[in-house]
């Protein structure tokens, strides 16, 4: 098989799950690691056996590399994501694409205009959980979808997180850290959404850390810590989310879609497996549906994007976490704040085509036939 030799900007904590799914991919040909901290980046490189570990600089003028992956903070995807298309790399970053409108824009056009490809986690609904539901909406299997809920309740990162500051200020908060997993399943089950309406505050203004290594520092919370929303989607589907750090327990499912002739429950977004399940019309009883596709073993979770992105460099197909939806993605994200600011619907320019489902029977280490 063709390799596609990548490089990997930002060697923190979700680099690890990352460097494990290039080793699971048979495609996928780690070149070299690189991060603001050198020793960071040679202890990855060391962990993993990637061959070298270099300044930002150096990987971007490797001519060997094709790909780069980026895991910085969201607050540095733009600058990197630049950069990167700039050296004439393929680009896929980790969730969100930026944290505002005006920076995901200029990166998805600066790929659109270097002819390169640009992608963006979470690669989660490549999943076999999220293609078994896929492929019995596709089939017809609860009827044409009139409505969803989707719930992500929590009560945030302050008692599990090494550093959990970041997730209570502007472009984080429980939309902007989680909703990408969910909005990201919704418009690849359902497509794309024409407006929505939020509302969104900070309910609990202060956070005192009971992890390590920070225990007993205080966070002031600077973005909204409980964000709900609807959602109308072009297919005609409207749609229900919350997304939250200021709940402790909840028994709310992940996502459910609705139909007219049944309704499926759909595993959690930020995961490849099951449990999918399916309720009939006028039926009272769930029934467990097995997955029709592979890929659902959490191994592999952090890079299947990366993976399908490499297997379309080879084949010339379109790779399918793509650029513009994860734009979509930022554009309701951010719709849901606008729309609680103002008070009313916010109407949806952005759109994007809905990736292809994956094929039955593939191998675990391979994204095409």
């Amino acid at each position: 098989m063709q390799t596609v030799s990548i490089g990997i900007i930002g060697c923190g904590n979700i680099s690890a799950a990352y460097l494990r799914t290039a080793q699971t991919f048979r495609i996928l040909n780690v070149a070299a690691v690189a991060d603001l901290d050198p020793a960071r980046a040679e202890a990855r490189a060391e962990e993993f056996g990637v061959p070298r570990a270099c300044s930002v600089d150096d990987l971007l003028a490797d001519p060997e590399i094709a790909l780069v992956v980026n895991l910085t903070t969201p607050q540095a995807h733009t600058e990197v994501n630049l950069a990167a298309l700039a050296a004439g790399k393929h680009v896929y970053t980790e969730k969100p694409l930026a944290v505002t409108r005006e920076d995901g824009r200029r990166v998805v056009a600066a790929a659109r205009e270097a002819g390169l490809r640009l992608g963006c986690a979470p690669g989660t609904f490549l999943g076999g959980g999220l293609q078994t539901c896929r492929k019995l909406i596709d089939d017809g299997a609860i009827g044409r979808p009139v409505a969803c809920t989707a719930f992500m309740m929590s009560h945030g990162h302050e008692h599990w997180h090494p550093d959990p500051a970041y997730y209570y200020q502007a472009g984080a908060g429980p939309m902007f850290d989680m909703g990408p997993y969910y909005l990201t399943a919704l418009t690849t089950l359902l497509g794309p959404v024409t407006r929505v309406a939020g509302s969104a505050g900070i309910q609990i203004p202060e956070r005192t850390i009971t992890s390590q290594p920070k225990f007993g520092e205080t966070i002031r919370v600077q973005t909204p810590d409980h964000v709900a929303g609807t959602l109308d989607f072009a297919c005609g589907a409207i749609g229900t989310i919350i997304t939250t750090f200021a709940t402790w327990r909840s028994q709310l499912p992940r996502i459910e879609i609705y139909g007219t002739e049944g309704t499926l429950s759909v595993p959690d977004p930020n995961s490849l497996g099951g449990p999918v399940r399916l309720c009939a019309a006028n039926g009272d009883a769930w029934s467990d549906v097995p997955l029709t596709h592979g890929h659902a073993d959490g191994r592999t979770m952090w890079g299947i994007g990366v993976a399908d992105m490499a297997h379309a460099i080879v084949s010339g197909r379109p790779h399918r976490a793509t650029g513009e939806q994860a734009y979509h993605v930022l554009d309701l994200m951010q719709a849901f704040l606008d729309s609680a600011e103002a008070g009313r619907h916010i109407a949806i320019d952005s759109t994007f085509e809905r990736p292809a489902s994956l094929p039955l029977g593939l191998p675990e280490d391979a994204l095409d036939d």
